[in-house]
């Protein structure tokens, strides 16, 4: 791969989005059932029909630009991943589980914005209109995502720290609201 034009480096990164949303296509179904929270577990699922259309939409791209969709192996991606399976495969307090894959999503959140936000101004800057709508609009519902994901958040973190864990009682394992 040589970087001559700013063309060659968009079409680069968008082999690489794609090979992301890929991934995180068989990634999510195994994030939903491993959470404990009904309000997390579905809106990872419901995430999964967004990001097939992310997948949709690249492919939209690619045909606007004129070439077949392809993917280059996305290392970022498969690192996040990597660490978000750890996060699923470790024993724990299901609400501190739960956070920690909180946490998973939305650092595969903040990639993918970062991602799409750099395809859609390259896209705007070569002329690709379409292409930019596209990408502006996944761009949107990456931080919708991020944001329900805050959101959950807010009511899974509390209840996290609250986790005593089993077989724990001295004064040190016990939750703040025990505390008190």
């Amino acid at each position: 791969m040589k970087l001559t034009t700013l063309q060659d480096l968009f079409v680069e990164e968008l082999k690489d989005i794609y090979d992301a949303e890929k991934r995180i296509v068989q990634a999510l179904p195994k994030m939903a059932k491993a959470v404990s929270s009904e309000e997390l577990a579905k809106a990872i699922t419901d995430h999964l029909e967004a990001t097939k259309n992310h997948v949709t939409r690249l492919e939209q791209v690619f045909a606007e630009i004129g070439r077949t969709p392809a993917r280059k192996k996305c290392e970022g991606m498969v690192g996040l991943l990597e660490e978000g399976k750890e996060v699923l495969e470790t024993d724990g307090e299901p609400a501190v589980k739960d956070a920690a894959v909180i946490a998973s999503a939305q650092r595969v959140e903040h990639y993918e914005m970062a991602g799409y936000g750099c395809l859609r101004t390259w896209s705007e800057i070569l002329g690709y209109t379409e292409a930019a709508r596209l990408l502006e609009q996944t761009l949107d519902e990456e931080k919708e995502a991020d944001e329900l994901l805050t959101e959950i958040a807010s009511n899974i973190n509390p209840e996290a720290a609250e986790e005593v864990p089993a077989g724990k009682t001295d004064g040190k394992a016990q939750s703040r609201s025990r505390m008190r």
